[in-house]
């Protein structure tokens, strides 16, 4: 019987890869949409010399994650731009703080002194890990904003960590899980009594650890990962954007005759003793195991008749919404300070995350390229009266003008709003993602889920998160 999986974003589209590589045919994938890669967006305009980024931006090398994505990279022969860790988008992160922008300290030295908007040097806020007493947890987990003010001070949190969130998830560090976001951190802190005492103590174990990982590789290390390691990038894009991900997965499973059905979306997901039962809009479709790499809020509504409690757990898990502005300008000397970008910390109360620098990352022939990013957990609170893409726009541009003094009309632009487009990891997400996986396992359903909600919001994470859900599926279950 067809395995089948739901969702063709990035992490249905790599499950799918896994399956076949493990299992071979047959095998099915269903997308709501008519296009693959949720939302890994590239807008290209070749005859400018730019291109648009609707969703991720980067890739990052490091770790079993980074390897592992560089594996699928090398395997479809497609094209990297890497950015070393000497690369000025890879040393200047800004932020717009107190209304001026500054450098975060990128470097040993820059510890010592005042750098705004901190007050003090950034060393106490060191020494203040190595004198905090240690906090037993109630049910191991908190807020990362909470985790930080208490080993390294108020100010640390404020200006450094949340909004570092912001950046990664577009949320509120205040709510956000470090367990699961940070978990290596506070494990050492409960363990050894500090952070820094724990990274100390455990640096030993590093090598052994990241070896261990490594072991999901059959032979060795990706080759494409190797040399990211020897030249030391920080980051990497992909020639012609990194939807140029999503499509070449889709053309190779599509020379194995893979079946993708677009504008495909599932009404209902069941299951009985023979499987799993797809209910489409003009089918039924059956299949002996489903992978869904569809949010969670999605495949709640799918499971709700026959798993309400399911479904319960799924929508425990929430979802903001996320403005994305791109903006481009003919001209590539507006810029008064190069770097990725700038990110404004949410105590500063503005309506935008933070702006990326596209053309500072890579070459947009003397185009300056921005990404505005706004809303996320604050969605709400700034655009709940529904503004217009002009109004949206113009927000934008005046936060470009404010912050960059680019006060100049741009060439061209786009205006995306994202829909619960990502997941919030907040406290307590961990022992969530638990409980839904063991009711799945405890019900015997023919079913594995995989993508952000579980796993991790970054492009490495959810590509990882399909491989392993693959891995543990036993022969009979393909």
């Amino acid at each position: 019987m067809t395995t089948a999986v739901l969702g063709a974003g990035i992490s249905g589209l790599s499950a799918a890869y896994y399956l076949l590589r493990r299992f071979g045919k047959p095998l099915t994938i269903y997308e709501a949409s008519p296009r693959v890669g949720g939302w890994i967006r590239t807008e290209c305009h070749k005859d400018k010399g730019f291109y648009f980024e609707g969703g991720a931006h980067t890739i990052r090398p490091q770790g079993v994650a980074g390897a592992n994505t560089l594996e699928l990279v090398e395997q479809l022969k497609l094209e990297v731009k890497p950015i070393a860790k000497t690369h000025v988008a890879a040393r200047n992160r800004l932020l717009y703080a107190k209304g001026k922008l500054c450098m975060l300290p990128n470097s040993i030295g820059g510890l010592l002194g005042v750098k705004e908007p901190f007050t003090q040097p950034l060393y106490k806020a060191l020494l203040h890990d190595l004198r905090a007493a240690v906090t037993k947890v109630k049910d191991a987990d908190e807020s990362i904003y909470s985790f930080v003010e208490r080993r390294f001070g108020k100010e640390l949190a404020d200006y450094a960590i949340s909004p570092m969130i912001c950046g990664i998830c577009a949320g509120d560090a205040r709510e956000i899980s470090v367990r699961f976001l940070m978990e290596e951190l506070f494990e050492k802190e409960q363990k050894y009594g500090g952070v820094l005492k724990g990274v100390l103590y455990a640096r030993f174990k590093a090598k052994t650890d990241a070896q261990l990982g490594m072991g999901i590789f059959a032979e060795q290390q990706p080759q494409l990962y190797a040399k990211a390691c020897a030249e030391k990038w920080a980051m990497y894009g992909l020639e012609g954007g990194l939807e140029q991900l999503p499509r070449a997965l889709r053309s190779y499973l599509a020379e194995q005759r893979i079946n993708v059905q677009l504008s495909s979306r599932a009404q209902s997901l069941s299951f009985d003793s023979a499987g799993a039962n797809i209910s489409l809009r003009n089918a039924e479709q059956p299949a002996g195991h489903v992978i869904s790499s569809l949010p969670a809020h999605q495949l709640a509504l799918l499971v709700r008749a026959q798993h309400p409690s399911l479904a319960a757990q799924l929508l425990a898990i929430p979802y903001v919404d996320v403005i994305v502005i791109n903006l481009q300008y003919n001209s590539d000397k507006l810029l008064q300070l190069d770097g990725f970008g700038l990110l404004v910390p949410p105590v500063e109360q503005l309506p935008i995350l933070g702006i990326i620098f596209d053309s500072c990352c890579f070459d947009m022939s003397g185009n300056t390229v921005l990404t505005v990013m706004m809303g996320g957990r604050w969605f709400a609170n700034w655009f709940a009266h529904q503004p217009s893409q002009k109004e949206l726009r113009d927000i934008a541009q005046r936060y470009v003008a404010k912050i960059l003094n680019i006060s100049e009309e741009p060439k061209f632009s786009r205006v995306h709003t994202l829909q619960k487009c990502i997941p919030q990891y907040t406290v307590g997400h961990k022992r969530r993602v638990e409980s839904i996986r063991n009711y799945i396992a405890n019900y015997k359903l023919p079913l594995s889920v995989c993508g952000a909600a579980f796993d991790g919001v970054g492009i490495n994470d959810v590509i990882l998160s399909a491989r392993r859900q693959v891995d543990l599926l036993p022969p009979q279950s393909a």
